[in-house]
């Protein structure tokens, strides 16, 4: 039988005082909620009963996260679940690939940095795809624009500063993944003489009425040019793409994408890892030499994930990677079957209320209230309420 899990919160800046909380039945302390991270990551691992799941888990990794998923990931659980809900926005980041944490890890561990340094950018060997779907209008900068059609945004910003730090993107006879890694590595390593082109950016952003492409342009940089007026990141990320989401939409982000949460509220699914590299928008360390050398330049947006109904019910978003598999449970006219029964999976009601039930007993879960099921546990969901149910991407 599937049991409560009680999850982790992490006070970031940038998070909603309400979101959170709200989702728990709580009352708001105003103080920022980021994150609420359900899952088995060492810095921050759930509680199972009274015990940290780590420390569940490491009694019988195989009989409880599942042999397929020991097999190919270790014996931890694979991927991380967590509820983000951001009033401001977050760093300009991306994440490794696999081959690339091993790398790093290996190398920051030779050099002696402390596992809990500022410094340190490398925290474990896993990559880092990530998912967000959405519970609350949110949007995002997800990857790049093509690099033409940001530069004619900057051309009818008018700001000639601007202009000139840009001019190669409209430079055709280059391939345009090496014009945006040239206008961005040298967006980001502006000199502090030169730092006041930012504020010139916001200063004509605010004068901006058009509703079209210009117009979010210019919001952007309004939103970003506020709370950052000194942070080349403000201009680096005017060359992405800004995208938005319904409750439900979801976007994949694979190693390498660029990208920054501006607002907004959903379910994020990852691999069990916290290797980010940061090049603005942030206090925290910034590394950009690092950033660019993980980074994929190649301009476009990848699209929405679009759920697939497998079963009446139960929705999956696809995604290509192996450490994780998200679904939509609504079971409000019917009972509903729990996917992967062969893995552990975190179950999570955002709406409504649930009953789980499989076993001796039923485990019912208010709105906020998640559980954890082991590899093996036949469920059925039933109720009114939407759950998502979290999982390793391999099992059955």
């Amino acid at each position: 039988m599937p049991e409560l899990l009680t999850g982790v919160r992490q006070p970031y800046a940038w998070g909603s005082p309400t979101f959170i909380p709200a989702l728990l039945g709580e009352e708001p302390t105003d103080e920022p909620q980021a994150e609420l991270w359900l899952g088995a990551h060492t810095s921050a691992p759930s509680t199972l009963g009274d015990r940290p799941l780590t420390e569940v888990i490491a009694e019988d990794p195989a009989g409880i996260v599942g042999a397929e998923a020991v097999r190919d990931f270790g014996e931890g659980l694979p991927f991380l679940l967590k509820v983000l809900a951001a009033d401001a926005p977050l760093s300009l980041q991306a994440h490794p690939t696999r081959e690339q944490a091993e790398e790093g890890y290996a190398r920051e561990e030779a050099a002696g940095i402390a596992a809990d340094a500022g410094d340190r950018l490398y925290k474990d060997t896993w990559p880092k795809p990530e998912m967000l779907c959405a519970l609350q209008d949110s949007e995002a900068l997800c990857g790049f624009r093509d690099p033409e059609a940001t530069h004619a945004l900057f051309a009818a910003l008018g700001v000639p500063e601007a202009l000139a730090l840009v001019a190669p993107l409209a430079d055709t006879s280059t391939a345009p993944d090496a014009r945006l890694a040239d206008v961005f590595a040298r967006l980001l390593r502006l000199g502090e003489s030169e730092l006041a082109v930012v504020g010139l950016v916001g200063a004509a952003a605010a004068d901006v009425t058009d509703d079209g492409d210009l117009g979010l342009f210019a919001r952007t940089a309004r939103e970003l040019a506020g709370p950052y007026p000194d942070d080349p990141g403000v201009l680096a990320a005017l060359l992405m793409n800004r995208v938005a989401l319904t409750p439900h939409q979801a976007v994949f982000l694979p190693a390498g994408n660029l990208h920054a949460y501006l607002h907004g509220g959903g379910v994020e699914v990852m691999a069990n890892s916290d290797n980010v590299m940061r090049g603005g928008l942030t206090p925290k360390h910034v590394d950009v030499d690092e950033l660019l050398a993980i980074l994929d330049f190649t301009p476009g947006f990848s699209g929405y994930v679009e759920p697939v109904e497998e079963t009446p019910g139960c929705w999956r978003y696809p995604t290509p990677a192996p450490e994780f598999a998200l679904w939509r449970l609504e079971p409000r006219e019917t009972v509903v079957e729990v996917p992967h029964t062969g893995v552990a999976r975190v179950l999570l009601v955002t709406d409504g209320s649930a009953v789980v039930e499989g076993g001796a007993d039923d485990l019912r879960l208010a709105r906020g209230r998640s559980a954890f099921a082991r590899a093996g546990e036949e469920l059925v969901v039933s109720g009114s309420g939407t759950v998502f149910v979290a999982g390793p991407g391999v099992g059955g």
